[in-house]
């Protein structure tokens, strides 16, 4: 897997001990909503081998998200193409206590980066439910424009917001 860096941030591949946290923010229905929803630790371990296995499948996916300064577990994000999904998604996610720090933006916006630079991606979206004002700030920062809602694939009605490319333009596959 590969590592990223950004001024606060370390993207980085996950590790058995990140397991604990990642079940326990599951478990929390206002959290875990926005990102299948809430679960016990069966299905959590699922979802996390799900994670890593995306990066044996595709050559990317989220990462696990480090403070470099504490070493503290801050959430994830990265890069989501799961079978069934209509294009090449951008999301992120933050244990609750990380609120508020902008670690979000920064590690999408890295994600982002990757996937048009390194990756040579033309597009790129977030899918966000209409209720996660959180996630549809972040993506307003990052200037992604609100494009159309749609029935995603086992996940109900999420809004799409369109990244910019690099050259500021946006293209649709």
């Amino acid at each position: 897997m590969i590592i990223l860096e950004t001024e606060r941030l370390l993207l980085r591949p996950w590790r058995p001990e990140d397991f604990e946290a990642f079940a326990t923010y599951l478990e929390e229905e206002r959290w875990a909503k926005f990102i299948g929803g809430p679960c016990g630790r069966s299905e959590a371990w699922r979802r996390f081998a799900a994670i890593v296995g995306h990066w044996v499948l595709r050559g990317y996916g989220f990462w696990a998200l480090e403070e470099k300064q504490t070493g503290d577990f801050v959430g994830s994000a990265g890069l989501w193409f799961p079978e069934g999904w209509p294009e090449l998604e951008v999301g992120y996610w933050l244990m609750p206590e990380k609120h508020g720090r902008g670690y979000a933006t920064e590690a999408a916006a890295k994600s982002r980066s990757y996937a048009f630079q390194v990756m040579k991606r033309d597009t790129l979206v977030s899918y966000i439910a209409p209720d996660n004002q959180a996630s549809i700030a972040v993506a307003l920062r990052l200037g992604a424009v609100h494009e159309e809602t749609i029935e995603l694939d086992r996940c109900g009605v999420h809004r799409v917001y369109r990244h910019p490319r690099p050259d500021g333009g946006f293209l649709k596959p």
